[in-house]
């Protein structure tokens, strides 16, 4: 067993607006991948804070996040990273046009499931397509699913 692993936290959201769904296009390694906005838990914030900061970084969408999806365990057969990412969904409040996105990421765009299945080799991660399943297939659990005992 290594005693230096550590697995990423991250957050993900699921936005729908008429039968699309809010994705990003990132630059990674000069590769065009597609995600929902996500990203890392930052130290001090909950997992539904990150979510909302990370759709409005990468997005330039205020959203609200309405309940969860998912709790995912994955490692990235590239990196040989592992990942427990939270996938929430929420809605679209309002869109900020000027605002300057994350590095990396290219612009957000709007895409139907279809859409997003018919660019799978673009894709992040596995978990992009199988989290808007999910969603569509109507998982979910109240954000009270979650305990924080930080005191703030």
């Amino acid at each position: 067993m290594n005693k230096n692993w550590v697995p990423h936290v991250t957050v993900a959201t699921i936005i729908e607006k008429d039968n699309k769904f809010l994705m990003v296009e990132e630059d990674l390694h000069g590769k065009k991948l597609l995600n929902q906005p996500a990203g890392h838990l930052d130290e001090g914030e909950t997992l539904v804070q990150a979510a909302v900061r990370e759709t409005l970084e990468e997005s330039a969408w205020h959203v609200t996040i309405d309940h969860l999806i998912e709790f995912s365990q994955w490692t990235s057969p590239n990196s040989n990273t592992h990942f427990l990412r939270a996938c929430f969904a929420g809605t679209a409040i309002k869109h900020n046009p000027d605002q300057k996105l994350d590095e990396g990421i290219i612009r957000a765009l709007w895409m139907s499931r279809d859409e997003v299945a018919q660019n799978m080799h673009r894709l992040r991660s596995p978990l992009v397509l199988h989290h808007i399943d999910h969603y569509i297939a109507g998982k979910k659990f109240d954000l009270d699913f979650f305990s924080y005992y930080d005191k703030k």
